[in-house]
């Protein structure tokens, strides 16, 4: 399953609160206004995208309706989608171009750090990688044991010391470590910290500086893990954290299980630090590289599309067509056919009283019944379209009639 359908899953409860909002916004007002752009705001800032961002956004919208003359509001939504995809801005990958290269995990204890590092070091690993990682999170009780089994379950090696011991000691041995053992990736993990941590702040700044001395030249990502599920929290724990370390990307984990995640837009607009990767899943391939166009089309996306419907008529039965056509069925035939189902089913619809007889009807159409006794050569096919044998054929006339209403 590529990204679009991943991530159209895992927002799936951010677009029905945000767009049903946003749909019904539109269907309440009939011309663009003071009072439509207020409704507005407040929609964006409910959706949890932020008050500085909820603003830029309608003050962007604001200009593009005065530029454009637009007076319907049925024209907002294709303009709004625009802005959201330009204040995502291009996408920015890991950099991994040196060998090792080198991911510092920071965040809040409960945000998804561990089990991020387990999914990278699995997808590192099927690359044909070799991936190292450093348990520098000596803190919390059990946190080493169950990095541990990650790694191993990833097939990834690990670097470990006692617990209670100095996280800064632990990252300096990764470091060390991932140049001797010719490794191509080496992730650290750091304890769970909070802005009143000061001391836990300080020793992010201690691992930090050994990191870019002892991997002078390595490539480096210190990756932030949020929960997308506390919503503007997050962004406040993003702002924290980028006064104590230089934040490369954001990894929003719980994208899935959440209904806020516009908080991706505010991140982007307020913190301009890019969001690299999301988790719409529990499973390992489940935590995916952001693609904004692909998030924002998802945000949009509705189930009458045509991608949609094909995918629909794609997962239908089509062994009974198969077959039939490899009998050499003409479309000539398939007309008729077509032409007596409808039949058919016109005959069907026809009311009761409609259908009664006379008696010198009965006795005509039972002279006919006799004649007709002696089985016809198509009537295992008449039989088959009756049974919806090639129901096919008229979902897919009905999908193409749908569509081009």
């Amino acid at each position: 399953m590529g990204f679009f359908n991943k991530i159209a899953e895992g927002i799936k409860k951010t677009k029905d609160s945000m767009m049903g909002k946003f749909d019904a916004l539109l269907n309440s007002f009939t011309k663009i206004d003071d009072d439509f752009f207020e409704e507005l705001e407040e929609l964006l800032i409910t959706c949890d995208i932020g008050v500085e961002t909820s603003l830029d956004i309608c003050s962007k919208l604001r200009d593009t309706v005065k530029a454009k003359g637009i007076t319907d509001t049925n024209e907002i939504k294709d303009y709004l989608k625009s802005i959201l995809i330009d204040m995502l801005g291009e996408d920015q990958p890991l950099n991994l171009e040196t060998k090792p290269s080198v991911i510092l995990i920071i965040g809040v204890n409960g945000a998804g750090k561990t089990t991020t590092i387990g999914k990278l070091a699995s997808k590192y690993v099927s690359q044909g990688k070799k991936v190292l990682v450093a348990a520098a999170d000596t803190f919390r009780a059990a946190a080493i044991e169950q990095l541990q089994i990650w790694t191993e379950r990833a097939g990834a090696d690990i670097i470990k010391h006692e617990e209670g011991s100095d996280p800064a000691a632990v990252v300096f041995d990764g470091v060390t470590a991932a140049k001797a053992r010719g490794a191509d990736v080496l992730i650290c993990d750091t304890a769970g910290r909070l802005h009143n941590k000061k001391n836990l702040m300080e020793e992010l700044k201690k691992i930090s500086r050994i990191i870019k001395e002892k991997g002078e030249g390595c490539s480096l990502e210190t990756l932030l893990v949020l929960d997308a599920t506390t919503g503007q929290n997050a962004v406040n724990q993003a702002k924290l954290f980028s006064e104590v370390a230089d934040i490369t990307g954001i990894v929003l984990t719980k994208l899935d299980g959440t209904a806020k995640g516009g908080i991706i837009i505010s991140i982007h607009n307020e913190l301009h630090i890019p969001v690299k990767l999301v988790g719409v899943g529990e499973k390992t391939e489940d935590l995916q590289e952001f693609n904004a166009v692909d998030f924002v089309n998802a945000l949009f996306e509705t189930e009458t599309s045509f991608d949609h419907n094909y995918e629909c008529l794609d997962d239908t039965d089509t062994s009974a067509e198969e077959e039939y056509l490899s009998e050499g069925a003409s479309t000539e035939k398939i007309s008729e056919e077509i032409t007596a189902e409808e039949n058919i089913s016109a005959n069907e619809n026809i009311p009761a009283e409609e259908n009664m007889t006379t008696s010198e009807d009965t006795s005509e159409s039972e002279e006919v019944s006799s004649e007709k006794e002696t089985p016809s050569e198509n009537s295992e096919e008449e039989s088959d379209i009756r049974r919806g044998r090639f129901g096919w054929l008229f979902k897919e006339i009905k999908f193409g009639k749908d569509k081009k209403e």
